[in-house]
């Protein structure tokens, strides 16, 4: 018997003739995990969030059958089935910093759920929570126990996650992107953890993931995902390596390949950093003891030419980011900034004013970076309205309209708000922002980890197309080096502040120096257990 069965599963918001999930059957066995697979708004949250019962607002739900462990919840009552979430039901949702409590320390979000379902309190929530930091292998202390989110790393705070998910030991477990924004080698362990709590507690696991690699290496079975309805459904060897249907194909073949045009030998040097330092206060030794000082960024020196991108690279905490923010004087630091022949770090305020023009920055997540009360012509048009005070609004109307046919967005985005567009489209509109100021020199932080494998592709395709006919310098970094090695000219590769490897980037990947960035190479290519084969 299966351990989940969901028969004819329909979810609709506004038309039951237009469902957002539809008829969907799927079956998934104690101690085997279900990979959901697709673009986004194929289906696959909505479809976990029926099993909970969590669907957002204005959503319906219709199913012939939910059944956990043979018993129908759909006949259940509403305090039955809420007694299922955090109970035989574990989730661990997509991005912990967001899911956990900032204000709580992490005794008291692991030990909520044993409070509620369990009924124990005081120092038996505490041995509780000892025990599962230790199944999810954090350090089981007091230290670990007392602190809050923003003091653990990203991978800890997905432990933590997952340490929650397990309180009260869940027969059934749905991890919703668990490892999106997470670096390549903690997407391996984090992914080794979860198989190896299937296998110790026999847990079903329902993951939904767009990295086909992952799924392909942990999940016994995967249901391909599209507008709603499964297309393609089995075991994960045959759907991944010999697939039936058309958009299985396109999937699989939406992963990052091909390699940057070429720069001109003789390009010059638009950015040069020499000799970057930049040290925080860390934690203190004891009461009364003097802050460890912490380098974000220790000693880092390079050149960037024009018409060139260079991919930066490295785990959580190696100073990528607080590079990306030392380069645009967003923080102050020790060492030069040289942009067209200018040294930015002996100018400030007015004076620095004009040079923000020549660079500008995208962010990860478009749509946490794009207010959402301005509509997009007003977004785009802001630089404008800064930095070319004397052109009037019809000027500025023009510039913005043929920038947004430019990235590839449709006639109307002007008029819309960033809420009513998909992931891909936002990011086309973050890009378009950038780029109205018509800036040397483009910062790209972690662009595409929030897209699917096929919008991710788009993006690529639009950066490089870009970056041809305008002549773009990028700095682009990001944890996934597949996508690293489709755009990036030379690479970087950083490790506590330092880097440790700078070259051509096949050369690096082709025959790394350093064992850290085998590892990491490793991690990337190796999810089939054979070394990736240079397309």
């Amino acid at each position: 018997m299966s351990l989940l069965r969901l028969r004819e599963l329909s979810v609709w918001f506004d038309d039951p003739a237009r469902p957002a999930v539809d008829r969907v059957s799927l079956d998934l066995d104690a101690g085997r995990m279900l990979a959901l697979v697709g673009e986004s708004g194929s289906g696959k949250s909505l479809t976990a969030l029926s099993i909970l019962d969590l669907l957002p607002g204005g959503a319906h739900r219709r199913a012939r059958a939910i059944e956990l462990d043979g018993d129908n919840v759909l006949d259940w009552p509403e305090s039955r089935r809420r007694a299922l979430r955090g109970g035989r039901i574990g989730t661990i949702f997509q991005e912990p910093l967001t899911a956990l409590n900032p204000l709580h320390r992490v005794e008291k979000q692991i030990g909520e759920a044993i409070r509620v379902h369990q009924k124990l309190g005081g120092a038996a929530v505490r041995r509780r929570c000892l025990e599962l930091l230790e199944q999810v292998d954090l350090p089981a202390t007091a230290d670990m126990l007392a602190r809050y989110p923003h003091q653990l790393s990203g991978g800890q705070r997905q432990r933590v996650m997952i340490a929650m998910a397990l309180a009260n030991d869940p027969q059934l477990l749905i991890a919703d992107e668990p490892t999106t924004a997470l670096d390549v080698t903690i997407q391996e362990t984090i992914l080794e953890l979860l198989k190896r709590l299937q296998r110790e507690r026999h847990l079903g696991v329902l993951l939904i993931s767009h990295d086909l690699g992952l799924v392909g290496r942990f999940a016994e079975d995967v249901a391909v995902m599209h507008q709603g309805r499964v297309v393609e459904y089995g075991d994960t060897d045959r759907v991944l390596n010999r697939p039936e249907h058309d958009y299985t194909r396109h999937l699989l073949a939406a992963e990052p390949g091909g390699r940057p045009r070429p720069t001109a030998p003789d390009a010059p040097v638009l950015l040069r950093a020499e000799h970057l330092e930049m040290h925080f206060s860390g934690r203190r030794r004891g009461w009364l003891g003097a802050r460890e000082t912490v380098a974000a960024v220790d000693g880092v020196s390079f050149d960037l030419r024009r018409g060139e991108t260079l991919g930066v690279v490295g785990e959580s905490g190696s100073g990528k980011s607080t590079l990306a923010l030392i380069l645009l004087r967003l923080i102050r630091a020790r060492g030069k900034v040289v942009l067209l022949d200018q040294s930015l770090d002996t100018l400030s305020g007015r004076a620095l004013r004009p040079w923000r023009k020549h660079m500008q920055v995208v962010f990860q997540d478009p749509y946490g970076s794009l207010n959402p009360r301005l509509t997009v012509h007003q977004a785009v048009e802001e630089g404008l309205r800064v930095h070319h005070k004397s052109l009037n609004a019809d000027q500025r109307a023009e510039r913005v309209r043929a920038l947004l046919a430019e990235v590839g967005l449709p006639a109307d985005s002007g008029d819309r708000y960033p809420h009513e567009f998909s992931g891909g489209q936002r990011q086309r509109i973050a890009i378009a922002r950038a780029l109205i100021l018509e800036p040397d020199l483009l910062i790209l932080d972690e662009p595409t980890s929030a897209l699917d494998r096929s919008v991710q592709a788009q993006v690529l395709a639009l950066l490089k197309d870009l970056q041809q006919r305008r002549g773009l310098s990028y700095l682009f970094i990001s944890h996934d080096l597949k996508v690293v090695r489709a755009i990036s000219h030379r690479l970087l590769v950083m490790r506590h502040g330092k880097v440790i490897e700078h070259g051509d980037t096949e050369r690096v990947f082709e025959a790394p120096e350093q064992a850290y960035t085998r590892r990491l190479i490793e991690a990337a290519f190796n999810r089939d257990g054979k070394q990736a084969v240079a397309q």
